[in-house]
């Protein structure tokens, strides 16, 4: 049972982090709102409670990774390493502004605390696998987390990738499927269904374990789960609700990459007080 102090403080720290994006989007007059509400919950579990990460020593050799394979939704990782005191928070007011280092997809290159540079979706697992293989060979005890995009898993080097994750039993390695259904073009069985995701997954050789992606509780027993599972990697199927927390929208597949206007930004921060 997890801690109810814990999970207050994970909750009021998740909705901050929603609060931002809304923020940012909203100033930059673009970007993708609606997956990086439904991810943002995983985030704010692993770097809030799961991953062992350094502020001060954030290119610590012996770090937790994170790839966050669906890079569109860099508004979820920028808010969440402002939330953690990476950079102030008054630089996400510059997203995607012409000389801002926050820019539409993730720069590990220019952003503190971003271990990979990422957008070109499907890309993310393999790079997962280059660093927990790296990881094996040095015989480090760090872990390697990478978020892909349930529409992103479309893409065949995805399973090439999670051939590879297999074969060399990366245990040292969590992937997490942001699942909210929705991806550019409507839902995903109607464009090109990935469905069982779970079954795929297990077929490649992954344990595998399907969960509410925006119960707290769930999240950290799959992790702690992952954890403890040796000799394969684990592939978490995280149940979750695109543009969640703004009943607008939520489940409507028209802001998966738009910005809200003024009134409609005015709405969104009411309701995440």
């Amino acid at each position: 049972m997890l801690d109810s102090k814990i999970e207050n403080e994970l909750k009021e720290k998740s909705k901050n982090i929603r609060k931002n994006i809304v923020e940012m989007v909203y100033s930059a007059k673009s970007g993708h709102p609606g997956g990086s509400l439904s991810v943002a919950d995983i985030l704010t579990a692993l770097y809030f409670s799961e991953m062992n990460i350094d502020l001060n020593n954030f290119k610590n050799e012996n770090r937790d990774r994170l790839v966050l394979s669906k890079g569109h939704c860099s508004p979820a990782l920028y808010a969440t390493l402002a939330e953690k005191g990476f950079f102030p928070k008054e630089d996400l007011k510059t997203f995607r502004k012409i000389d801002s280092y926050l820019q539409g997809h993730p720069d590990m290159k220019k952003i503190p605390g971003v271990d990979m540079t990422s957008g070109s979706l499907g890309q993310g697992l393999s790079v997962a696998n280059g660093m927990a293989i790296a990881g094996k060979l040095d015989k480090k005890d760090f872990r390697v987390y990478v978020v892909l995009g349930d529409g992103e898993i479309e893409e065949g080097q995805i399973w090439e990738a999670a051939m590879t994750s297999s074969h060399y039993k990366l245990d040292n390695l969590c992937v997490v499927v942001d699942n909210n259904n929705l991806q550019i073009d409507g839902k995903i069985e109607e464009v090109m269904s990935p469905y069982p995701i779970d079954k795929k997954f297990e077929s490649f050789g992954f344990n595998t374990i399907v969960i509410d992606g925006h119960n707290f509780e769930d999240i950290l027993n799959a992790f702690k789960e992952a954890k403890k599972t040796k000799g394969k990697p684990t592939a978490i199927i995280a149940k979750t609700i695109k543009g969640k927390g703004i009943s607008y929208m939520e489940g409507n597949v028209s802001w998966h990459g738009k910005a809200p206007n003024e009134d409609e930004y005015k709405m969104a921060i009411e309701e995440l007080h």
